[in-house]
């Protein structure tokens, strides 16, 4: 069997009734019950890093951490540290300094091409002259251009690995997972369907870009199915 020179990778989304993401405001998603938190929590503790796209962060402010004792003690005897990174990719390097998500404690990475991670680096170092204001560095600011100035994915997937992140969950959005699917760079599915209708002709689908027709369309084979009240939580793999 050859071996992969990427993570694992698993995307972990939640979608109402109707498959969107967010509304057509393209709000916070709060919709999951609490059982699809901790869903989501276990999910983010098997992995070794989680990445998400710009746009779910600027929803969101915040990434979600593990807070469960039992998942932080299982990650310790496991000898990892209590958080997985958490990575955001974003060809802009478009982000307020300011969210939630830089006082979290949490390993913070950014991936961006070499214009986007400009401003970055710039305001990092700023920033280090100054101790108390040292935790709202990314850790890493690593640049991934191709010719047409976006971000090479695959390659970037391959760089984690060298990193030693065996074990990737990714959260969204929309555009990045349909990137990712078109290059074949995902292995599992966790999908949450919840229990509501938001519709709208523009509110985000797990997989939104220029879509597959039906003869190119990645497959899956079902794995799992289990309902909690009025969710269901299915768990597919991607056929080769």
């Amino acid at each position: 069997m050859v071996q992969k020179l990427r993570p694992y990778t698993t995307i972990v989304l939640a979608m109402s009734a109707d498959g969107k993401i967010a509304d057509y405001m393209r709000s916070p998603a709060r919709f999951g019950s609490k059982a699809d938190k901790t869903h989501l929590e276990k999910q983010i503790a098997a992995s070794d890093a989680v990445l998400f796209g710009a746009g779910t962060l600027r929803a969101y402010h915040t990434t979600l951490t593990i807070s469960n004792l039992e998942l932080l003690r299982h990650r310790n005897k496991l000898g990892k540290p209590p958080q997985p990174i958490h990575i955001t990719i974003s060809k802009s390097g478009d982000l307020d300094p300011e969210m939630r998500f830089f006082e979290q404690p949490v390993r913070r990475w950014l991936i961006s091409t070499a214009q986007g991670a400009q401003f970055w680096q710039q305001y990092q170092k700023k920033i280090t002259k100054h101790q108390d204001n040292s935790n709202q560095l990314f850790e890493k600011i690593l640049v991934f251009d191709t010719q047409s100035k976006q971000i090479d994915i695959t390659s970037v997937l391959e760089h984690l690995r060298k990193f030693g992140i065996n074990r990737l969950a990714v959260l969204g959005g929309g555009e990045l997972v349909a990137a990712m699917l078109e290059l074949g760079l995902i292995d599992e599915l966790w999908l949450t369907i919840c229990p509501l209708m938001l519709g709208g002709q523009t509110a985000p689908t797990p997989v939104d870009g220029s879509g597959f027709i039906p003869t190119i369309a990645p497959r899956l084979s079902l794995l799992s199915v289990n309902t909690v009240e009025d969710e269901v939580f299915l768990h597919y793999r991607f056929k080769s």
